[in-house]
């Protein structure tokens, strides 16, 4: 990933030896605004990220202006480097779909936010409030295709943001949009998650990483596989029973087994995908839940019935969670006071420095890029 050369104009992609004056304490008068966006790459195939500057936007009726202080990566945001872009410039696809900021000017008519608060943006922004989800929302996911977080100043719809929890920093509350809220719906929302439960969870990312922190909140007992032993030290520091290296025991889903005593874990956090989900139904206890959310390992593969139905399981595909399972989780949070693990802060100007890191794997719960 490079940073393009200044163009000219109306919009500047900026290089690194480029000197930018530092931000004013009040942004209000900021002329311009600068943000990341994927681009097409050189060969015309595949994205990069190359800073551009554009006009400052402006709340309208009904929207609110965000001085973004922190933004963080998921699992999307390496995809999208994999897929056809435009050139970067004005409407550009500005990356990065979770971000934490302090409101700095609202529109007409806005009444969930007034200046000063601190909020996050929903991953789908005001499309998707509560109860079933609607049709259309995919067009509404934060990042692409709708409006990106990695800029120094967004406006969106007030309705699509929460507030952080007040004893949260900037760079705490930007991890919660995605990998938060998806760890607490699986976990809460569709499977009921209670006291002694077994919960397994995948490597040590952003949702496993969360679910890990919410089950031991909730007197649950978390069993978490990883390649790295220093990682499943780290976990059980943190609360964790039971930990596996699946590198070094393949056959993972049988030490699982054992730790449960033979009875079998009541939840799963599925991010593996394809190659993890046939072991984890095996080390699925009667009656448990599994959460489908990633595909680390290829979205494919096939779920047998018989399987399912001999243990009388459940299992449940989703993406994320509304505003309102967003909200039901912060009040969670904030009365265990759960702190988001974070395993680098990378600054505004090194975020595709960010996104190298983030691609390597070798972290534990959540990377972040300070603005």
């Amino acid at each position: 990933m490079t940073t393009a050369r200044p163009a000219e104009n109306s919009w500047i992609t900026l290089a690194g030896a480029v000197a930018m004056l530092a931000l004013p304490a009040s942004t209000d008068a900021q002329a311009t605004t600068r943000q990341w966006q994927y681009a097409a790459g050189p060969d015309g195939r595949g994205c990069q990220l190359e800073m551009v500057e554009v006009a400052t936007p402006q709340p309208g009726p009904g929207e609110i202006q965000i001085r973004i202080r922190a933004a963080s990566l998921n699992g999307r945001d390496r995809y999208a480097l994999l897929g056809n872009c435009a050139p970067a410039g004005p409407g550009g696809q500005v990356a990065l779909s979770d971000a934490a900021g302090e409101v700095i000017a609202v529109g007409p008519g806005v009444s969930r936010f007034e200046v000063g608060d601190r909020v996050t943006g929903t991953y789908f922004a005001e499309a998707f409030i509560d109860g079933r989800r609607p049709q259309g929302i995919m067009d509404y996911r934060r990042g692409g295709p709708n409006v990106g977080m990695l800029s120094e100043i967004v406006v969106d719809d007030e309705h699509g943001f929460v507030k952080v929890p007040d004893y949260l920093s900037y760079e705490e509350g930007s991890t919660l949009p995605i990998a938060a809220v998806t760890a607490y719906t699986g976990l809460f929302k569709y499977g009921g998650l209670q006291p002694n439960d077994y919960v397994l969870l995948e490597g040590t990312g952003g949702v496993s990483s969360f679910g890990l922190l919410f089950a031991v909140a909730a007197g649950a007992r978390p069993i978490i596989t990883s390649s790295s032993d220093e990682k499943l030290a780290r976990a059980r520091e943190l609360g964790a029973v039971g930990t596996v290296n699946y590198r070094t025991n393949p056959e993972w889903q049988d030490e699982v087994l054992e730790i449960t005593g033979g009875v079998g874990v009541h939840h799963v956090l599925d991010i593996g995908g394809a190659d993890t989900r046939l072991r984890a139904l095996e080390a699925l206890a009667n009656g448990g839940h599994m959460a489908l959310i990633g595909g680390l390992t290829g979205f494919g593969g096939d779920i047998p019935v018989s399987g399912v139905f001999n243990k009388d399981a459940s299992v449940t595909g989703y993406h994320v969670g509304s505003r309102k399972d967003f909200e039901d989780m912060n009040v969670f949070i904030t009365g265990h006071e759960i702190r988001p693990i974070i395993d680098r802060v990378f600054d505004f100007e090194d975020a595709d420095e960010a996104f190298d890191f983030y691609e390597n794997g070798d972290f534990m719960g959540k990377i972040v890029i300070r603005l």
